[in-house]
Parts: C-alpha cells; sequence; structure tokens
C-alpha cells in the first residue's frame, strides 16, 4: 500500500487543523490504519487507529476529547482531526496501514504493527 500523507504546517496554540492519508495500491477492507508523531529526539508515538471496514476508532489519551480520526471510503482516505493544538503537539505525523487488522489491543500501538508508512506531515504549534 502507499500512504500519501499532507496537510501539516504551522498553527497557533488552540488552532485546529486536519491531516489526511490518501492510500492506493490495495483494498483497505481488512486493514487497519494508523497516525503516529515523532519529536526530535522522541521515539515516534501512536496516536490513534482505525478498523477501516467498520471505521471504528481508537486514540491515545494524550489525544482523547481533541483529536479524531475518520474515512472516507470513495477517496481511500484516512483523516486525522486536531483540535485544540498544543505545543506539545508537534511533531511529524505519519499514517501508516497494516493490511490484516490485527484484534489484539495490545498490537495497535505498536509502529511494528504496520508495514506501510506514509512520509510524514509536519505539524508546528506556536505557543
Amino acid at each position: 500500500v502507499q500512504l500519501q500523507a499532507s496537510g501539516g504546517g504551522l498553527v497557533q496554540a488552540g488552532d485546529s487543523l486536519r491531516l489526511s492519508c490518501a492510500a492506493s495500491g490495495r483494498s483497505l477492507s481488512s486493514a487497519g490504519m494508523g497516525w503516529f508523531r515523532q519529536s526530535p529526539g522522541k521515539e515516534r508515538e501512536f496516536v490513534g487507529c482505525m478498523r477501516w471496514s467498520m471505521a471504528r476508532t481508537y486514540l491515545a489519551d494524550s489525544v482523547k476529547g481533541r483529536f479524531t480520526i475518520s474515512r472516507d471510503i470513495a477517496k481511500n482516505t484516512m483523516y486525522l482531526q486536531m483540535n485544540s493544538l498544543k505545543p506539545e503537539d508537534t511533531a511529524v505525523y505519519y499514517c501508516a496501514v497494516d493490511p490484516i487488522w490485527n484484534v489484539d489491543p495490545r498490537t495497535w500501538s505498536r509502529p511494528v504493527t504496520y508495514s506501510d508508512w506514509g512520509q510524514g506531515t509536519l505539524v508546528t504549534v506556536s505557543s
């Protein structure tokens, strides 16, 4: 699966931003898709994921209540809506796909679960 992430930019604290992740190359009907982020000097951090077929989403505690994940089946695109952004949300955001959704929730936050990754899009939140 090829993934193309976009939508990053420079915003102020409290602003909103929506990231997109367009997928191509194979069906997502059995897939799980994830969002991760990485700041300089830090490990890649799980943001959330979606079971594509059911549009069921799961978010990390650090972003619950502020971020939501959605999808557009016709466009084969996943979105990350980010509201009430904080400076600590500054990072490169990556989308990723696991071709076969893993029912074990312990795997969802692990980068190794996902086989294909987008190139990342930079989000900078100024205070």
